[in-house]
């Protein structure tokens, strides 16, 4: 079995936003998630790999492979084309949040949007929520 490359690691999150946001507007709301994020969670921002602040963690093992380990509850990824939030578990009720979420592009496993401002703050809160509970309960 391969290892998980992203792991928790100690080094700092906001030299991190500081070095790889590649526009001030990137930087700006990669602060503005940090804060909400965290607000949201009860966590403390964490780096996980080189590129992704994640706040709590789970532990899963997956059904399809024999792969494991352990994963940021919600975290984000200002990367250069797009911000990258990792709020979405594809729980109940999470497809009606999307719809009031604002202009954004969905991926296999995250939400891109090109700046904060482009989403509304409360469906992308509640997402937040709902995917913490719904992995909270599903991986203990």
């Amino acid at each position: 079995m391969a290892e998980l490359k992203t792991k928790k690691n100690d080094a700092d999150v906001f030299e991190f936003i500081n070095s790889f946001a590649n526009t001030e507007q990137k930087k700006q709301d990669s602060y503005e998630l940090v804060k909400l994020m965290q607000a949201v969670s009860g966590q403390e921002p964490k780096m996980w790999g080189e590129s992704i602040i994640g706040f709590g963690q789970y532990h899963y093992k997956s059904e399809r492979s024999s792969q494991e380990g352990d994963w940021p509850l919600i975290g984000f990824s200002p990367r250069k084309s797009a911000i990258s939030l990792y709020v979405y578990s594809g729980c109940a009720g999470q497809e009606e949040l999307l719809k009031d979420l604002g202009k954004f592009k969905m991926g296999a496993a995250c939400i891109y949007v090109k700046k904060l401002s482009d989403i509304n703050q409360e469906p992308l809160k509640k997402l937040m929520k709902s995917t913490i509970k719904f992995l909270k309960a599903k991986h203990g």
